[in-house]
């Protein structure tokens, strides 16, 4: 199987290549090999490599920023993922296309099941929903949508590595506690798109790791775990503070769990802790003099 993987040198294309099945032919595209708002460079590649698989982890994923640039996002997140789809269309090819929790508000009060109603709180959200919209549309019995969130891993740039390196620099941090959601290894999350590529799934589905956190929550075993492993040499004081106190462009969902029953069922797998999943992925984490090696 031949696979076009898009966003190489994001976190979670490096995984997807990474861990890649041993019987696929991944052919990853950073934008710099393949700009996915541009239908001549889409039809030249798929010309030149005949993907049985596309799957779009391209993405526009500045939160903030996205709130004085939505058109901008909004050509790669939904338009960009439009035209990679109509290309899949016209070469019978299936599409993976991930996406996010920030579609929801987080006003349920209980973790969203992957049918729920939608509604964005900020451009990034609606963008993301948009480009959601058009994979399903375009491709209703070969397009896959896996929503996922509060994505990390070993390099890149994610909240874990803007923790670890603000804890190696002080002695006492301000986090937000009244935001919840699941922290998910871009690890996990590879595998997991990987096992849905061996079925015939479309429509769309959720993974996270397994249980749920705030911000603040994630924060402190992230400083707990990195303590016990010496990855940190102090103790650091995390401050719970109310999301209030520490205002950002863009609204975020008050709670955005994910219900992922449905792909551990069709994957007959059940997804691991998070605390599990981020002590594993602190084991990669260099280390050099008790701080983080940059």
């Amino acid at each position: 199987m031949k696979c076009l993987l898009t966003g190489a040198g994001g976190q979670l294309a490096t995984e997807l290549a990474r861990c890649a099945p041993a019987d696929v032919d991944v052919r990853s595209m950073s934008i710099e090999s393949l700009d996915i708002t541009s239908p001549d460079q889409i039809a030249s590649h798929f010309e030149s490599i005949r993907p049985d698989v596309v799957i779009n982890a391209a993405a526009w994923t500045d939160v903030d920023g996205a709130e004085e640039n939505e058109s901008e996002a909004a050509t790669i997140n939904s338009h960009g993922a439009r035209l990679l789809a109509e290309s899949c269309r016209a070469h019978s090819a299936r599409m993976i296309h991930v996406s996010t929790d920030f579609v929801f508000d987080g006003r349920s009060g209980r973790p969203y099941p992957p049918d729920a109603e939608t509604s964005p709180l900020s451009a990034y959200g609606r963008t993301k929903r948009d480009g959601e919209r058009a994979i399903l549309e375009t491709l209703p019995s070969s397009g896959l949508v896996v929503r996922t969130a509060w994505l990390y891993s070993s390099h890149g740039h994610n909240f874990l590595l803007t923790m670890l390196k603000l804890m190696s620099e002080r002695n006492h941090i301000k986090v937000v506690c009244d935001q919840h959601g699941t922290p998910t290894s871009a690890a996990s999350l590879a595998g997991t798109i990987w096992d849905l590529a061996g079925t015939s799934a479309s429509g769309l589905y959720h993974w996270t790791d397994g249980g749920h956190t705030s911000w603040h929550g994630f924060a402190q075993a992230i400083h707990d775990i990195a303590r016990m492993k010496g990855i940190l040499d102090h103790d650091v004081t995390i401050e719970p503070i109310p999301g209030d106190q520490w205002p950002t462009p863009a609204r975020r969902p008050a709670s955005s769990v994910l219900d992922i029953a449905s792909t551990e069922a069709i994957i007959d797998r059940t997804a691991s802790p998070w605390e599990e999943e981020l002590s594993s992925i602190l084991d990669d984490i260099p280390v050099m003099n008790g701080k983080m090696d940059e």
